[in-house]
């Protein structure tokens, strides 16, 4: 019988407007029931700040779990363009050993996909965009998996393509879901939009699922700060949105990712190269 796997996904902590509460609570429910990794998809910081950044390793190398974390759009550098050109993850140098890691549990593997680029040929740089190595190295990971061992592949940006130039979600993202399923990958897990969401999207090859965690900052959306605990039996996948406010877990999550997936700007926040395309807030459901 396949040993049950516990995994927390959690996204969007933002340090620099980090919700402490939510943070400490996050710990406590690790350190309550210890999950066999846990998965950070991206924007780790607000605005990549050398101080952002060491909270977050801090915070980070503290939990006493495996963990694997993707690089978001705010955790390229905001004000250093010859940083982020040239060494656009070096602030991840604390926690080198985690990013973009592939963890692999009996049964059970967590493989990074990279969805940001140091720069775009687009305005709006806080998109996402996987290139032709990014999604080769993940599927180069998933097809060297053993035979029998399912995935959950971790990236940043939801996948899906919206199909307008103006505003393409993530761009390539089609293509490798189109590639995706033809692999054992129980699901795509991702943040960036703020809000839990759990939703099947289909293909040309097939169906396949895509998980969205919500944020741990003050930067909430339609929903209060939590975080997905995903609970693996070898044969289903079950995803329980955890909150702050105990609200029901179908009730937290949208039901669509939005077309310009965007969390609220902030007074003051730049609008390039990681500019902010005012939304409006689905309903709460």
């Amino acid at each position: 019988m396949t040993e049950r796997r516990l995994l927390f996904h959690l996204s969007d902590i933002h340090f620099g407007l980090e919700d402490n509460r939510a943070l400490d609570w996050v710990v406590q429910q690790i350190a309550e029931k210890r999950p066999d990794a846990v998965a950070i998809t991206g924007d780790l910081t607000m605005r990549a700040r050398h101080r952002e950044f060491a909270a977050a390793t801090r915070w980070i190398n503290a939990l006493d779990v495996p963990v694997t974390v993707d690089v978001g759009n705010h955790d390229m550098p905001y004000f250093n363009p010859v940083e982020r050109f040239l060494t656009p993850y070096k602030r991840f140098e604390g926690m080198a050993g985690l990013v973009e890691r592939e963890i692999d549990l009996p049964g059970l593997a967590i493989v990074p996909l990279k969805t940001v680029r140091r720069w775009q040929p687009r305005l709006n740089w806080s998109k996402g965009w996987i290139t032709d190595a990014a999604l080769e190295r993940c599927l180069t990971a998933l097809d060297a998996l053993p035979d029998g061992v399912q995935a959950l592949v971790a990236a940043h940006h939801p996948l899906r393509e919206v199909g307008t130039q103006g505003t393409a979600l993530t761009r390539n993202g089609r293509k490798a879901l189109e590639e995706l399923v033809k692999r054992p990958v129980l699901a795509v897990l991702s943040g960036h939009v703020h809000d839990p969401f759990d939703i099947m999207e289909e293909t040309v090859n097939g169906s396949i699922r895509m998980i969205g965690a919500g944020t741990l900052s003050q930067r909430v959306r339609s929903t209060p700060p939590s975080f997905n605990e995903l609970h693996w039996d070898g044969g289903q996948l079950t995803v329980t949105v955890r909150n702050l406010e105990h609200v029901d877990s179908a009730d937290m999550m949208i039901d669509d990712v939005p077309e310009d997936a965007m969390p609220p700007r902030e007074p003051g926040e730049p609008v390039a190269p990681v500019g902010k395309v005012p939304r409006t807030d689905p309903p709460v459901h």
